[in-house]
């Protein structure tokens, strides 16, 4: 299982300019370069290196050859996976200089090479961590590190075994992971260490986070500003929970007028946050409206008139006539703490305007005392929201599989956000790149109707040429916010991807699509191999509801991954729940990035069987793939399994990946690689 070793590079300083992401994908360009010796000949550098992403609108072929002639790279030479490296970090180094643009937003998210990536804030660190000493303190495991000193990188060194920030994300959003899959000793090896943190990155994905770009062995390298970016996320997360109508009926207070209502529903948490600030700042006479978290918060002013009109009782004409900002936030973080807000910040990070702790405090503001009436008139519509279980249940499957994409929109209410067409002309473009024609689609903001409804339309002309089923539905359906249709086609979409990714895995597929019933043949096949009798009828089998056959299946494509110890009868709701919750984490474990519910095994939901069982398809095909592509002696180690009891099935006989009789699992010979940092089932 040589996929959780990463890439090592013996330069460490090589290495730290890159994630194991990118690391990942330039290696398998190499590959795909070199030549009979293992290297790759620096004069075909120039013509591949002007083709890729980065480098592609910057420069021209020649301009490529004279700048690694600059740099003492002599085009008679060849050059090893290190060099190669070399000389991509100095054509973005060159890139970034000839931009001039080091410091924008996409330099620090994108530009391997720079100082500015590697840059963490300490005022942040040391927030973060008075809130994870906090929040962890009686943790039953974590207790015995907290707390954490935050002048030290102890947050970092105890990041590296994935447990902390596993339980961070169940701080964040309750049951995301089934602790009992979590490896909690107190030293772990290299195996278990990655798994958690595997566990850990497709939980995030689970919750919302964005995690493109960061790939597990970043986590064991304790790698600081991307440890701390995904924690960022994951507090923020926590933090802006109740920000929302489902959870807080009483924002409609914030609009005045019926017809504001769906553009509320549509607003980020953030965007929300400083509607709600500026509906109480209204109130309590401020004259400027808050447009951001960092400029207009620096003096304090709007904070001192925020916390007036919430907590009176605490309130001091002091902090307003203060003539210094720095006195003027202490006072205001003493008038907080009053209504019982923890204190995570200073005064000096109000003054210096640090977007993400102004964040986090106005969300504990809000979460102490929103100010808001209980008895408005609006709360009623609330009741509209209402919808049923399984469709809730859908739109949070689909909105998160959507932000896991990697597309640059984010989608925060999915029945809000795709009503202009543009969401899915973009998922539809990631799913079969080239498919949307660009120049008949209309970018957000968009003021007209008619550009909508024409962005919906086309969304169903390519529908149909992917031939969904799409009887009695129109772009205006989605203009007009239909959820069932909405969701129907986005079923069709994610089902489509799914397909497609596992037809990429195979060889000699000559034309023939996968089709929902190969996907259940191969998952009877595998398990019947192991001379268990359990089989599934279909994707909505009620016997499914238990969940062994789904434990059976996980326990065939990898023996050592269930802990058959763990396992109930599944008998009863409780026992059928345990088993589900387990299930979804163990695959998360395995590498599978889904967004089913427990609720979705348990009611045999069919739509997230299928996606459950694909995606156990698709990582178990690359494994094999994998497997063929390494030599013998990369293959890790790993420990043994625990015995499956007897309720279970007849036998526990070990299985391999082979799985020769079905043409679709043929894939030794296969030459594309997909990563699993590529697809989101």
């Amino acid at each position: 299982m040589s996929r959780f070793e990463g890439v090592v590079v013996s330069d460490y300083w090589l290495q730290s300019q890159f994630t194991q992401v990118q690391l990942r994908s330039l290696k398998s360009k190499f590959i795909a370069l070199k030549n009979d010796n293992e290297k790759v000949p620096v004069e075909d550098l120039s013509a591949f290196l002007v083709k890729l992403k980065p480098f592609s609108e910057m420069f021209k072929e020649d301009e490529i050859t004279e700048i690694l002639s600059k740099s003492g790279f002599d085009t008679s030479n060849e050059v090893d996976f290190e060099g190669f490296l070399r000389t991509y970090v100095t054509l973005e180094s060159q890139a970034a200089t000839k931009s001039g643009d080091l410091k924008s937003p996409t330099s620090f998210l994108n530009e391997t090479t720079t100082r500015l990536l590697h840059t963490i804030d300490e005022s942040e660190k040391k927030s973060y961590v008075a809130h994870i000493n906090s929040y962890l303190r009686d943790d039953p495991f974590m207790k015995q590190f907290l707390p954490i000193d935050p002048a030290t990188n102890g947050l970092f060194e105890l990041a590296r075994d994935g447990v902390l920030l596993c339980k961070l994300i169940n701080v964040a959003v309750p049951n995301t992971i089934d602790e009992r899959a979590i490896n909690t000793k107190r030293i772990l090896n290299p195996w278990e260490r990655n798994e958690n943190h595997t566990l850990c990155l497709n939980s995030a994905k689970a919750i919302g986070c964005t995690v493109v770009n960061i790939g597990t062995q970043d986590l064991v390298e304790g790698r600081p500003h991307l440890v701390l970016g995904l924690i960022s996320q994951i507090i923020k997360i926590q933090l802006l929970a109740d920000l929302n109508l489902r959870k807080t009926p009483q924002l409609l207070e914030l609009v005045e007028d019926n017809n504001d209502i769906e553009d509320l529903m549509g607003l980020a948490p953030e965007k929300l946050l400083l509607k709600w600030m500026n509906f109480n700042l209204k109130k309590a006479g401020y004259k400027k409206p808050v447009t951001n978290f960092s400029t207009d918060l620096k003096d304090g002013e709007a904070y001192a008139y925020l916390l007036n009109v919430l907590a009176p009782e605490y309130g001091s004409p002091a902090t307003l006539d203060a003539k210094d900002p720095v006195e003027r936030a202490d006072l205001v973080l003493s008038h907080a703490e009053k209504m019982d807000c923890k204190r995570y910040l200073t005064p000096e990070d109000i003054v210096e305007g640090s977007a993400n702790l102004n964040i986090a405090f106005l969300a504990q503001i809000f979460h102490q005392r929103n100010g808001l009436s209980t008895e408005n008139k609006n709360i009623s519509f609330a009741e509209m929201m209402t919808d049923d279980a399984q469709m809730s249940r859908e739109e949070r499957c689909f909105r998160l599989w959507i932000n896991s994409l990697g597309i640059s929109s984010y989608v925060n209410n999915l029945f809000e956000d795709v009503r202009n067409g543009w969401v899915l002309l973009e998922v539809l473009d990631k799913v079969s790149p080239g498919s949307v024609n660009w120049k008949q689609a209309t970018k957000p903001p968009i003021k007209m109707p008619f550009r909508k409804v024409e962005n919906c339309n086309q969304v169903i002309k390519l529908g149909k040429q992917l031939k969904f089923s799409l009887v009695n539905l129109a772009g205006n359906d989605f203009v007009q916010g239909n959820k069932k249709l909405i969701l129907a086609f986005l079923w069709q979409l994610m089902r489509f991807h799914m397909l497609q990714l596992l037809k990429n895995l195979r060889t000699r597929s000559q034309g023939k699509e996968i089709t929902d019933a190969d996907i259940l043949k191969w998952a009877n096949k595998k398990v019947k191999i192991t001379g268990r009798t359990t089989q599934m009828e279909s994707f909505k089998d009620k016997s499914l509801s238990s969940g062994i056959f789904f434990l059976q299946l996980l326990s065939a494509i990898e023996p050592r991954v269930v802990n058959w110890n763990l396992v109930t009868k599944g008998v009863s709701d409780e026992e059928k729940k345990l088993n589900a919750t387990y299930i979804i984490s163990v695959a998360r474990k395995l590498g599978c990035s889904i967004f089913l519910l427990p609720e979705d095994i348990m009611e045999v939901n069919q739509k997230m069987i299928l996606v459950l069982t694909a995606s156990l398809m698709y990582w178990s095909l690359q494994q094999s793939k994998d497997e063929t592509e390494s030599s013998p002696s990369s293959v890790a180690e790993t420990p043994e399994g625990s015995p499956e009891p007897s309720f279970n099935g007849d036998d526990n006989s070990h299985v391999g990946t082979e799985i020769t009789n079905l043409s679709i699992d043929d894939v030794a010979s296969d030459t594309a690689v997909i990563s699993n940092d590529d697809t989101s089932l």
